[in-house]
Formats: structure tokens, C-alpha cells, sequence
């Protein structure tokens, strides 16, 4: 499957539009070890995005180049969340070719704002109070496009997401979500619990988060942007009406995996010590 289509849209941005309009879900997979041959084999299973994690995960800014790379060569969609929310971050991460980036922390209208002018170029053609710098030399190419069209279209070919994941987020997200040039908003759900006073991995437990998170659902689609949400349970955040979800992350697919295998080795073991 080509990552854009002939009109230029990424493969990102045609799944979102698909999944808001009632179709199929748009399906992702997250990853936090670097490494170009395991950014190409992720990336072929059949999602529609690969995200390469730079702010938990173990992934450099070189190692996101060519993760960048290798996800856009197998066939989907990269974004990048990027370290923290600052335009510098943002800038490499466009630069090397990502196709949607998920900006974390994002609590304010004004910070929304300053995120989605960040993302954007200033060019007459777009409009609107963009800042980001015109020096994008690799990104051309994986949204297949010549240096000049890429930045005639970048504006509108690129998908911007926020992370709504604190108390003061929930009770800014209208204004978020009103902000022009934010594409989607995206439930954080360990740090939400976090900052509502109950442990983290415990989000699942209580219906205060759970009722935060269906607030951040229905004014986002409201607003008319694509809601997301990090998957514990990805079929059921798609019965929810999230647009996109990933259904599953490298060094979890690596430990469950590993960890099965050693239990099954050790009851191994044990019977042959008992025989």
C-alpha cells in the first residue's frame, strides 16, 4: 500500500478520515527501541501507522531518522511523539519526514496554539500565523513529493495531535479542541490518572478517569477532530468511539512473549526435576 495517495494525503490522514466517518478503525503499533531493521518489521504487519516514541522510549534523534525512514519504506504512516512540547523538537521531527507528530503534555489554548503554528509553514498559500522554518531536505521524500510541493502542502498534509493527560487539560479541552491547526487529541491515560490522585497503572479502576476520558471523546468529536487513546484494550476504546488506537508496543510484545516462554520452560524443568 502506497503511503500517500495521488492527492498527496499520508495514509495517516486517509485511516483518520475513514475511522471518523464510521469505517474501518485507524490501527497503529508503538514502539520504544530503536533500529532501522525493527522499524521496517513492525512497520509491514498491515497498520496504518507506526509510532516512534522519543519521549519514553530509547530512541534518539538519529535513531528517529531511520525509523522514520524504514516505517515510510514498509508501507505506513510514522509520527514521532516528541521529548516535550517545544518548536525546536517539533521542527526535527518534520523535517526528517513524519507524517503526524503527538505532542504530549499540552494543557492550554495557548499552548495549543503555539503547537499548531510551530507545525506549520507562514507561506501565503496556507495562511494562518505559522512559524516553522522552510529548511525541510529530507521530508520530501517520504511523502513523495518534490522539495516545492512539499511545502505548499505540508500545511495541510501533516497531522498535528495533542496529548490531553492531566485534570487541567480535561477541564480546558473544549478550548483545545477549538484551536485551529490541532488535528486530534490524544488521552493519555497513566498521567491522567496520576494527576487526579490515584496511581497510575490503577487508570482502569476508576470512574473519575474513565469519566475524563469519555469528556475528552465527546468534545473532540464534537469539535469535528479524531480522538485517540493509548490501548490497554483497543477493541474496546474502538466500541468506545475512539478514531485510532494502537494495538500493541514492541517491548511489550518482547516481554510477554519472552516471559510465556520462560514459564513454560521452567514448568519444563520443574516436572523433568521431579521425574
Amino acid at each position: 500500500m502506497s503511503i500517500v495517495s495521488t492527492s498527496g494525503k499520508t495514509r495517516l490522514r486517509a485511516a483518520l478520515e475513514r475511522a471518523a466517518a464510521g469505517g474501518r478503525p485507524c490501527i497503529g503499533q508503538w514502539m520504544e527501541f530503536p533500529g532501522f531493521s525493527l522499524s521496517r518489521t513492525i512497520a509491514a504487519l498491515g497498520e496504518d501507522w507506526v509510532l516512534i516514541d522519543c519521549e519514553h522510549g530509547n530512541i534518539a534523534d538519529a535513531d528517529m531518522y531511520l525509523a522514520v525512514a524504514a516505517i515510510a519504506s514498509a508501507g505506513a504512516s510514522p509520527i514521532v511523539r516528541v521529548p516535550a512540547s517545544e518548536p525546536w523538537l517539533f521542527k526535527r521531527a518534520l523535517d526528517c519526514g513524519a507524517h503526524g507528530l503527538l505532542i504530549p503534555m499540552c494543557e492550554t489554548r495557548e499552548q495549543a496554539e503555539m503547537i499548531a503554528n510551530a507545525c506549520r509553514y507562514p507561506n501565503a498559500q496556507n495562511g494562518g500565523e505559522g512559524f516553522r522554518g522552510a529548511g525541510a531536505m529530507f521530508a520530501p521524500a517520504y511523502f513523495q513529493q518534490d522539495g516545492r510541493a512539499y511545502i505548499q502542502h505540508a500545511n495541510e498534509n501533516i497531522t498535528v495531535i495533542v496529548q490531553i493527560e492531566t485534570k487541567k487539560a480535561v477541564e480546558n479541552v473544549e478550548e483545545i479542541a477549538a484551536v485551529e491547526g490541532i488535528d486530534g487529541l490524544f488521552v493519555g491515560p497513566n498521567d491522567l490518572a496520576a494527576s487526579m490522585g490515584f496511581f497510575p497503572l490503577d487508570h482502569g479502576k476508576h470512574d473519575e478517569v474513565q469519566e475524563a476520558t469519555a469528556r475528552v471523546l465527546a468534545v473532540g468529536k464534537k469539535a469535528g477532530k479524531f480522538v485517540g487513546h493509548f490501548a490497554e484494550s483497543a477493541a474496546f476504546r474502538i466500541n468506545q468511539g475512539f478514531d485510532f488506537v494502537n494495538c500493541g508496543a514492541d517491548i511489550v510484545a518482547i516481554t510477554s512473549w519472552m516471559s510465556s516462554e520462560m514459564g513454560k520452560l521452567a514448568k519444563l524443568v520443574k516436572d523433568k526435576e521431579h521425574n
